[in-house]
């Protein structure tokens, strides 16, 4: 067992095992590979191309291809995003019980769900009848939504957690953030300009022909051309993200239930206050999407540039990640998140008061575009901070990663959930009539009220609320100085059980595998590790 252990480290030690410390005293610990980043990024891209191809035109897609009454729509709309919601925590409690296997403890979750996410996807977009009674309509649609979603948060879910364990540091796990929300942001333009196409072609139609047939075959199209994206995203995480240990992962950890951990989860102050100002933003951001498609065609008389608008709106968003990222590194976090949903203020009012004046709705599409980047970006990169709070003051329960993410998800599930069911509810009692050409002023002005003043309202809501999240910049380096000094005290008490007991090597060889291993070793303060090493060849 002992020459075993001596060869394992052997090997470490011609890699030169002892890392130089840079000028203020820190350690070199090896960051996360470029290759990573854009793996990880990648596989973020399915949950934001299905998401707003069904934030943008589902809604469109129930009431005037499928002709669905506004009530039943609702409830699908509503009830969809409900049961969505529910399974985020559930799946997050599943997955931090789930066994580490050879790929990893998230990865499976993600590999084996996407099949059957890509199934249901295809399936919600796919009309069996050209009539259909009521009944069967809404059976069908509700069924194929809620189990899209499920498969959804079961590929989600685990990969929104991964971010944790990427390896480096806060400042390289902020770094794949911004690529993965430069991906994601992309995968939003990529599903628009897909399904938007489609859209585009019926609402032109609209333009000039009032009777308009069903056109459900194209729809179905776009759903298998996002599928097929779908896979081949999951199959480049799978191949070229390897999941990283956390460095306090196995250190005096205690096993808690799902209620304590919840009850954990949500007692964290910062959490609080973050997942509430991220809630009132998603559902500002999420009413004004959810309309804008019904905005457009039957309010402001653009239908038949809607498309094109989605696509100026979301390449925007694109483009501006990397200014956002800039801005978050200079002027701190907090600071940023003002800013850029502040935004979106103006953008709503102009579009909401303007009528038949492209100029104008590009103008402010593009600045509505900016700051929906602000809010792909900066509360993902907001979350690892409240996590890595909960480490430093709730040092022994670890893995409750999944559930910080998932109820994260649940709040902004529950927000767009809330956003369309009461957006087509209100268009019920206001009279819209699915496949009308035009509507009385009720539905007219309901539409109105819908895009800029309650999206309005509920920002300046968010903006209240991250008044009172307590995690600046001056907080944040405390939190990762504290975990760097509890990293060190993880390395110390290793060392000294691998010095008192050398065979323990083969199993932390087993555990961590070599390279992790050296990475610990290498993280150490020069000289110990050397040393042990060297006792340990003795031995």
């Amino acid at each position: 067992m002992a020459n075993n252990s001596s060869s394992v480290l052997d090997k470490q030690t011609d890699d030169n095992i002892c890392a130089t410390e840079n000028d203020d005293n820190q350690p070199k610990i090896p960051g996360i590979p470029l290759s990573r980043k854009l793996c990880y990024a990648i596989g973020g891209m399915p949950y934001q191309m299905t998401a707003n191809a069904k934030g943008f035109f589902m809604q469109i897609f129930l009431l005037d291809v499928v002709k669905m009454g506004a009530f039943s729509a609702s409830i699908i709309l509503f009830l969809g995003r409900a049961w969505d919601a529910i399974t985020d925590p559930l799946i997050g409690y599943a997955v931090s019980k789930s066994g580490r296997t050879r790929i990893g403890k998230l990865i499976p979750w993600i590999v084996f769900s996407m099949p059957l996410g890509v199934l249901s996807y295809v399936m919600l977009w796919y009309t069996p009848q050209d009539t259909m009674s009521s009944g069967f309509s809404f059976g069908w649609y509700f069924t194929w939504c809620s189990l899209f979603d499920t498969f959804m948060s079961c590929y989600h879910v685990p990969y929104s957690s991964l971010n944790m364990f990427l390896g480096g540091n806060q400042k390289d796990r902020d770094s794949a953030t911004g690529y993965r929300m430069g991906m994601e942001v992309f995968a939003t333009l990529a599903g628009a300009a897909i399904q938007g196409q489609i859209v585009g072609v019926h609402h032109a139609k609209r333009t000039y022909i009032c009777s308009l047939q069903n056109d459900t075959e194209t729809y179905l199209t776009g759903a298998l051309v996002l599928g097929m994206l779908y896979f081949l995203c999951c199959l480049v995480l799978a191949l070229g993200v390897k999941e990283q240990l956390a460095p306090l992962s196995k250190l005096d950890r205690i096993n808690v239930s799902y209620l304590t951990g919840m009850k954990m989860v949500v007692g964290h102050t910062p959490y609080v206050w973050l997942v509430f100002g991220f809630l009132f933003a998603s559902l500002a951001f999420q009413m004004a999407q959810g309309n804008f498609a019904l905005f457009c065609t039957h309010a402001a008389n653009m239908g038949a540039y809607f498309q094109h608008l989605v696509l100026i709106l979301l390449t925007s968003a694109t483009i501006s990640i990397p200014m956002w990222q800039t801005l978050l590194v200079k002027k701190g976090k907090k600071t940023t998140i003002f800013i850029g949903l502040s935004v979106y203020i103006p953008a709503l009012i102009v579009i909401s008061l303007v009528k038949n004046n492209l100029p104008i709705f590009i103008i402010m599409s593009m600045v509505a575009g900016t700051s929906l980047a602000a809010l792909y970006l900066l509360p993902w990169s907001m979350l690892p901070d409240v996590v890595d709070d909960f480490k430093v003051k709730n040092p022994s329960c670890q893995d409750l990663e999944p559930l910080f993410y998932s109820c994260y998800v649940f709040f902004n599930k529950l927000g767009g959930g809330m956003s369309v069911g009461v957006s087509t509810l209100v268009l019920y009692f206001a009279g819209y009539k699915p496949g009308a050409c035009k509507h009385n002023p009720e539905v007219i002005y309901s539409l109105r009220v819908l895009f800029a003043p309650v999206p309005i309202c509920l920002l300046l809501i968010s903006l209240v609320i991250f008044c009172f999240y307590p995690i600046n910049e001056e907080r944040r380096q405390s939190i990762q100085e504290a975990l760097r000094k509890a990293g060190y005290v993880f390395l110390f008490l290793k060392l000294v059980t691998l010095m008192l007991h050398p065979h323990e090597a083969i199993w932390t060889k087993h555990q961590y595998d070599t390279k992790s291993l050296h990475i610990e070793l290498n993280a150490f303060p020069c000289g110990l590790g050397l040393k042990v090493v060297d006792y340990l060849k003795v031995q």
